[in-house]
């Protein structure tokens, strides 16, 4: 109880203190971010797969339905009320890039790169989004994070002219696109995180979404042909429940258990994740410059978690 002395008479009135906040154990945290890089590393090979039944503009308009359809059912069932207007800009932003625009690219390019390929291009997307972050928020990381993010940068630059030939082909260019897009969605989804719970950050993104995915999906289908199949029917399931909503969901909430740069040492395990389902579940042929530099260009992201995040203009470390 605390003491709080009244101006009217000198009395003292007892306040209840504030109960401490519950937390779940460390373990916890580290399990459903781990679970959350699992799912991601399944999303090119599930997109492969989805690919073997729909085309891409129809994949991912099908999968941004049904995600979206998930993400509505769980927000009334939560009763979260409508964000503040001010969010819906940077909602749109997390819509474009994350729900519509990576998921777009990435599956034009997996029409002619194999999944193993666009999992050490995209390895970069860590060291992409902290230059977004870096340029959104003003943060200022020391100079060894900058020497290690060009070296991760010079790797899969080189990696992706090796393997095709000394020329970029159209997959690649798809691929760095999407690098773009994404990088800003997850920059302006991890500010939108400091003010309201991550899972509804895209759970909103996605309902944005809604409509568009809606008429785009009647125009694709309309004009791309559908083979169904068993692949094909896990892939679209996979890509809309488990990577786009299920998989978010649960590495937000390890995330706040556990902080961003915690969480962010789990991710690197992802391209090699990629790689050993690529093998696995498609059968491709994994060259030894593909694990090589999906290797190289996680050493170099290790060396930019151990060089920090930075902080702000204003002194201030980035929000976790």
């Amino acid at each position: 109880m605390r003491a709080h002395n009244s101006a009217i008479g000198r009395t003292t009135i007892a306040v209840p203190a504030a109960p401490p906040v519950a937390r779940r154990g460390p373990g916890s945290g580290v399990l459903l971010a781990g679970l959350g890089v699992l799912a991601f590393s399944l999303t090119f090979p599930s997109t492969v797969w989805g690919l073997e039944s729909f085309g891409p503009w129809s994949l991912v308009a099908l999968r941004s339905v049904l995600a979206a359809l998930i993400a509505g059912c769980a927000l009334l069932a939560g009763r979260v009320p409508l964000p503040a207007r001010r969010h819906w800009a940077g909602l749109a932003v997390v819509a474009g890039g994350v729900v519509v625009g990576f998921p777009l690219l990435t599956s034009l390019a997996l029409q002619t790169s194999t999944s193993s390929h666009a999992a050490v291009v995209v390895g970069l997307l860590p060291l992409t989004t902290a230059l977004f972050s870096a340029m959104r928020t003003g943060s200022r990381p020391p100079r060894a994070f900058w020497i290690a993010a060009l070296a991760g940068a010079a790797v899969v630059i080189a990696f992706t002219v090796q393997q095709s030939g000394g020329v970029l082909s159209s997959g690649d260019l798809y691929l760095f696109g999407a690098l773009l897009v994404c990088a800003a969605g997850y920059t302006e989804g991890g500010r939108l995180a400091g003010v309201m719970p991550g899972w509804q950050v895209i759970g909103w993104a996605l309902v944005l979404c809604l409509p568009l995915a809606v008429a785009g999906a009647a125009v694709a289908l309309s004009f791309e042909p559908v083979r169904l199949t068993a692949h094909g029917a896990i892939g679209l399931v996979w890509v809309a429940a488990g990577s786009t909503f299920l998989g978010l969901y649960v590495w937000y909430r390890g995330m706040a258990e556990i902080g961003v740069p915690r969480a962010s040492q789990l991710q690197l395990a992802q391209p090699l994740l990629t790689l050993v389902w690529s093998f696995l579940a498609l059968g491709e042929e994994i060259s030894a410059a593909a694990p090589a530099a999906a290797v190289a260009v996680l050493v170099c992201i290790a060396v930019t978690q151990r060089a920090g995040s930075g902080r702000t203009k204003d002194g201030d470390g980035i929000r976790s």
